[in-house]
């Protein structure tokens, strides 16, 4: 593999990473939205829940109504029957069903009454939820509309990089590229490693022969590593400018230089001013030894 269409290998998988952390970011905009919309969403459920059960009572409500019809259509009948009965047997006969009839109307009524006085408060319960509902989602339209377009932006960014692969994977040589697809496919991130100072696969950190790794540096053929199956490449060149500093060491040495002149003179300075007071202590005495 040689040095260009290593160094495009890298470049591909550079590029696929950048697809992948793309695609990540579009979907990680899903739980936002949740998030985001999730007061509105608890508020909508419980106005669906109410009207579902408001529907249903006001159902039962329909059917108790036509159950007290109906039973006063049998009550109106039982009232006509008992004028015409014809002994003691029948008529007391008709008027305990008659009774029976009117406690199940008074229970029906009880029950109705009941009944519409609970879907009174719930009609109020679902007007409060739609209330809220309504205020929930106004103030959640601006952060949702800012989600929709920075997701609209991600996904633009994501087929540009798609676009830009695709045109990229062109240029490359079709077995390899075939070979670096195949290995991503099975769910990998990494399918290119370059090796390691001393000579190890920079994915599994697996030790390479270092007949491998002769070949790797200067072969043409496409090697991958034995333990986890990425293609392998030699290191890429020493960044530019790494011995820089050492060149400088000179000039930091320059200072010391200078303060060891500095020192020296400063010593020649007091020699002199020390044999300066030797001689003319010795002038003194001389004189003094004259007078005498």
């Amino acid at each position: 593999m040689t040095e260009q269409r290593r160094t495009d290998l890298k470049e591909l998988q550079r590029m696929d990473l950048r697809i992948q952390e793309a695609r990540k970011r579009i979907a990680e905009f899903d739980p936002r939205f949740e998030e985001v919309e999730e007061p509105a969403l608890i508020l909508e459920g419980d106005l669906g829940t109410t009207k579902n059960r408001l529907q249903e009572m006001k159902l039962e409500e329909r059917r108790l109504e036509l159950a007290v019809d109906e039973k006063r259509t049998r009550r109106e009948r039982l009232d006509e029957r008992l004028g015409s009965v014809r002994n003691l047997r029948e008529e007391a006969a008709v008027s305990a069903e008659l009774e029976m009839v009117k406690r199940s109307i008074q229970n029906d009524e009880q029950e109705a009454f009941t009944l519409l006085d609970q879907v009174r408060k719930l009609e109020e319960r679902a007007a409060e939820l739609e209330a809220a509902f309504a205020e929930a989602t106004e103030l959640l339209e601006p952060r949702r509309k800012e989600l929709t377009d920075q997701r609209a932006d991600a996904k633009r960014e994501l087929e540009s990089l798609q676009a830009e692969r695709e045109s990229f994977a062109k240029g490359l040589d079709a077995a390899e590229l075939k070979t670096y697809d195949a290995i991503r496919s099975g769910g990998r991130t990494i399918a290119v490693a370059e090796l390691t100072e001393d000579g190890a696969c920079g994915h599994c950190f697996g030790m390479v022969p270092l007949q491998l790794q002769n070949e790797i540096r200067h072969g043409e053929v496409l090697i991958r590593c034995e333990s986890c199956g990425v293609i392998l490449a030699a290191p890429g060149p020493e960044p530019q400018g790494a011995a820089a500093p050492a060149k400088e060491e000179p000039k930091a040495s320059e200072p010391a230089a200078d303060e060891g002149a500095e020192a020296a003179e400063a010593e020649k300075a007091e020699a002199s001013a020390a044999v300066a007071v030797e001689t003319d202590a010795s002038v003194e005495d001389d004189e003094d030894q004259e007078e005498e």
